[in-house]
């Protein structure tokens, strides 16, 4: 399956180098017309209120409102995907929940951990870098994993969000899961 990565911004690289590894092709995703080309597609960490005015510039914002695509937002990419943000209005709005930014500290309270997200056997390793959480879930919305009684990971449909940077670390099983069990589901 070719699964896009967004390219305006953040860990770009690792997102492709963690498709790649699970045996599909990355695409670096420039141009909203790359969209129709791929079965999936991820909103990479990085910082949100940047990587929302990149998608403006470039006209991705109503691209992605109006798209069918299976998506997977990291850290400021599941503040892209939520309906709502603490203190403001959402952005994509893919997600019903509510996100509050930065809800881990700042740059200096930084931590990796071990997780546990519903439907991976294993823990997860997860980075967490100025991490948001998230604060509630409409109804529809599966809480995947929490940490410290805050959830971290959310699926709803054929969006998957979490607060974490999955990309960071050598575990492919998040990047797996959206694979496997979202896009995969929703091409069938």
């Amino acid at each position: 399956m070719k699964i896009g990565v967004l390219a305006l911004q953040g860990a770009v690289r690792e997102h492709i180098r963690q498709i790649e590894k699970s045996g599909h092709e990355g695409v670096y995703i420039k141009k909203v017309e790359q969209l129709k080309d791929i079965d999936g597609l991820i909103i990479p960490g990085g910082e949100s209120t940047t990587l929302r005015r990149l998608m403006d510039l470039y006209g991705f914002k109503e691209a992605l409102q109006q798209s069918e695509l299976p998506m997977f937002g990291t850290c400021a990419g599941l503040i892209v995907l939520a309906k709502d943000i603490v203190g403001e209005e959402g952005y994509l709005k893919k997600l019903d929940i509510d996100v509050e930014r930065n809800s881990f500290g700042r740059q200096v309270d930084s931590f990796e951990a071990d997780l546990n997200i519903k439907g991976i056997e294993q823990p997860v390793e997860g980075v967490f870098i100025r991490a948001p959480h998230i604060q509630s879930v409409d109804e529809g919305v599966e809480v995947l994993g929490e940490i410290d009684d805050k959830i971290i990971a959310v699926r709803q449909g054929k969006y998957l969000g979490v607060s974490f940077h999955p990309e960071l670390t050598d575990d492919e099983s998040i990047i797996n899961y959206f694979i496997n069990e979202i896009v995969s589901n929703t091409k069938a």
